[in-house]
């Protein structure tokens, strides 16, 4: 396991979910959602879930490599 792979991997995590977590939870009560929101809750969630198959493609790759060695 390689662990600043990990940590990579950790910090691009937290990175996604400031940025677009709050996007994809609930707001509340239900509510009436115009064809426009729609559509960008739906590009958001698109573009979460790809991010998110990234990081955990990048994420097993992590736990299957051998750590760094330090140059030198």
């Amino acid at each position: 396991m390689d662990p600043q792979r990990m940590k990579e991997v950790y910090e691009r995590l937290e990175l996604l979910d400031d940025r677009l977590g709050h996007r994809l939870r609930g707001r509340g009560g239900p509510s009436r959602a115009s064809a426009e929101q729609v559509e960008d809750r739906l590009r958001d969630l698109v573009d979460y879930t790809s991010e998110l198959r990234a990081l955990v493609r990048d994420l097993v790759v992590a736990i299957g490599a051998r750590p760094q060695t330090p140059a030198g």
